[in-house]
This record gives structure tokens, sequence and C-alpha cells, in this order.
């Protein structure tokens, strides 16, 4: 859960990173039109997962969980990938908008997971605050693989065909998803 949170931030906080890059790259150069850019990918997929989060709640009392939990791990690490491929703008919002429905669903059904498996007051409030702890990390580790992709990008394998670290950082967020999506199926249900 604290691996998860932290890259949910991660995911989250990327944008101001790569966007200025991935704007030139996709030939988006005129001020305006940038900004237009830059504000639609800061927004709408914070609107999608806002919305997208409330209907999460619903999802997590109807289907359970940890099923949703795996689902919406699932729907964020393809639509992470993904993310490192993109061509346009228009390709880039519709998968930072995707990436956002699986962290907001995910995020409101671990932190409902973690409260009922944790019927002890003392027990649940420590387990919810030492994880939502690890959300700050985040912030640190996208501005460390930005760094690390910028510095050390060129020997890097190639990512559609060159060597951007914007790229490198968005399809770095994957990672931490592969070890959850490998112990989350296996987590126990929540007793309630």
């Amino acid at each position: 859960a604290a691996i998860g949170f932290a890259f949910d931030i991660y995911v989250v906080l990327v944008a101001p990173l790569i966007l200025p890059a991935a704007m030139r790259e996709f030939g988006v150069t005129k001020p305006a039109d940038r900004n237009l850019w830059v504000g639609l990918l800061f927004w709408i997929p914070a609107m999608c997962g806002g919305v997208f989060g409330l209907i999460g709640g619903y999802l997590t009392d109807l289907f359970g969980r940890r099923r949703i939990l795996v689902w919406s791990i699932l729907l964020y690490t393809v639509s992470t990938m993904l993310t490192g491929f993109v061509t346009s703008p228009q390709q880039l919002l519709v998968l930072r908008c995707a990436t956002f429905v699986g962290i907001c669903v995910e995020f409101v059904a671990a932190v409902a997971w973690l409260a009922e498996l944790f019927p002890n007051p003392r027990q649940r409030e420590w387990v919810l605050g030492t994880t939502q702890a690890f959300s700050s990390l985040g912030g640190i580790l996208a501005a460390a693989t930005y760094y690390l992709s910028v510095t050390y990008g060129k020997s890097f394998p190639a990512v559609h065909g060159g060597h951007e670290a914007w790229r490198y950082t968005v399809i770095s967020g994957v990672l931490p998803a592969i070890p959850l999506l490998i112990i989350r199926p296996f987590l126990p249900e929540s007793p309630i």
C-alpha cells in the first residue's frame, strides 16, 4: 500500500516535469497553443480522476475492494506504459485521463480496504497514517527519476525511436505496479 500510494503521487506529479519537453516534441511551440494544451493536460485528467474516484467508491462496494484494486492498478499500468509511446497531445490527454482514473479508483479502494482490514482503531490509524505518509515520497521519486532520465537517458534503450527523458520518466511509473499486481491478488478481501 505504501509503495502504491507513493507511485500514485509520482504519476500525478510527473506532468510538470514532462509536459514542456513533450509539447516541444509534438511541435506545440506557439505559446498560446502550449498554454492551452498544458492547461487541458492538468485539468481534464484531474476531473476524470475525481469523477471516477467517486464512482470507484460505489464499485468497491459492489465488486469488492481487492478486485477493484487489481483492475484499477491494471488500468493505471497499461495507460502509463502506453503514455511513453504517444505521438500527439491528444493521445497524451486520453492516456493521462485513463491513468488518473486508475489512480483515483485505486486510491479509494485501497483506503477502504486498509481501513476494514484493521478493526482496532489505533492499528487502523497507524496503518492509514503510515501508508499515506509514503505519498510524499512520490514527488521526490518523480524528481529523482526525471533527473536520472535527463542525465543518463542516452544510455537507456530507445523509446519510440529516441531517448527523450520525459518518456523514460513516464514509463518508469510502471515499475512499482508490477510487484503490486503480483502481490495484491493474493491479499485477503475486506472482512466487512
